[in-house]
């Protein structure tokens, strides 16, 4: 559960950070965050599946740095990437 909310902590930050860096892809404070919170849930579980290994040490208890870094990582990257998408169509069909 701990990288789940690791993952949507970090997919709202990196959601509103891209949509407040670039005025292109901004969807308000709101549409940033929970388009960040989507995006950072799907992809951080997505690198999890990927990097088994990551998997392994969150699934036997056995957390290390490396691991909550990838999913920092990962949740955050997710939730810029879909804002950007969404603010990208959103700002396209305005």
């Amino acid at each position: 559960m701990e990288q789940i909310l690791i993952n949507l902590v970090a997919g709202a930050i990196g959601g509103n950070a891209v949509g407040k860096a670039s005025p292109n892809f901004d969807l308000g404070t709101l549409g940033n965050t929970i388009a960040g919170l989507v995006g950072g849930g799907i992809l951080g579980q997505i690198i999890t599946l990927v990097w088994p290994a990551i998997a392994t040490s969150i699934q036997s208890g056995n957390f290390d740095i490396g691991s909550i870094i990838a999913q920092l990582v990962g949740g955050g990257a997710g939730g810029a990437i879909l804002t950007a998408i969404v603010g990208a169509i959103k700002n396209r069909s305005a």
